[in-house]
Formats: C-alpha cells, sequence, structure tokens
C-alpha cells in the first residue's frame, strides 16, 4: 500500500523562472511525510512532535529531479514505505505531473527522543500503523 495526495503547485513554490525552486521540493516532501502521519497513519504528526516528544529527522535523502514543474499545474505524490527498522524508516517518494515524473527521493528518517536527540525504537503503536505501507516485493 503507498500513500498518495496531489496539491497545486503555488506562486510561493516558484523561482522568477516560473519553476519549482528545487528546495520547495523538500518542503513539500516534508508535508507529505506530516500528511501521512495525519491521515494515513491516523496519529497526528503534531502529537508526535509535541506531547509525544519524539522527532523524526531525515539522516539521508538522495533526490532526483527529473523534469520541471510550473505554476498552477497539480502534483501527485506518492509515499511509500520501503524499510521499517528497529529506530529508522525508509521512505520512497515520487512527485508526477500529469504522467510525467518529477522527482524521485529516497528519504531515512530516524525516530529520536526530543529530549536526548538519542534514537529510539519506533513505538509499537507507529510500528503497527505504518506496517500495511510496508512494501514486501
Amino acid at each position: 500500500m503507498r500513500f498518495e495526495a496531489t496539491r497545486p503547485v503555488r506562486f510561493a513554490d516558484c523561482d522568477p523562472a516560473g519553476i519549482v525552486f528545487f528546495p520547495q521540493y523538500l518542503v513539500m516532501l516534508n508535508t507529505l511525510v506530516e500528511q501521512w502521519f495525519d491521515e494515513g497513519l491516523g496519529v497526528p504528526y503534531a502529537e508526535v512532535i509535541g506531547a509525544r516528544r519524539l522527532g523524526l529527522p531525515t539522516v539521508r535523502l538522495e533526490v532526483d529531479f527529473t523534469a520541471i514543474s510550473r505554476h498552477g499545474e497539480r502534483l501527485v505524490q506518492r509515499l511509500s514505505l520501503c524499510r521499517l527498522g528497529r529506530s529508522s524508516l525508509t521512505l520512497q517518494h515520487e512527485f508526477l505531473g500529469g504522467d510525467e515524473l518529477r522527482l524521485r527521493a529516497t528519504q531515512v528518517l530516524v525516530c529520536t527522543s526530543l529530549a536526548t536527540h538519542r534514537p529510539q525504537p519506533i513505538p509499537a503503536d507507529l510500528r503497527v500503523a505504518m506496517q500495511p505501507y510496508l512494501e514486501t516485493a
């Protein structure tokens, strides 16, 4: 199973050439992860960071920008869980405009304590919620 969302390319996402400024794609990636927690996992990301004091920093990010995206287009954003470790998870992202791949990224997140900033095991409830998204191929 994968999580999918659609978002418009906003004026604020673009550089003077009228195309998405590449750092804005990284903001979109982070927003998609938050949306996955909120809507896909049913665990509010604000609760994870706030009340539960868990961090999920990105420790590795590999991105291929394959085509430009322009203001006003709609991007289909796909997120798949490739690996679920003890304290880390690996996500695969794809952003598409129509049938054209615009971005592909592999992102590794590590579950940490916001008190110590040290890795810790992914809590059982999050692990259970993530399990259906784990690719088994």
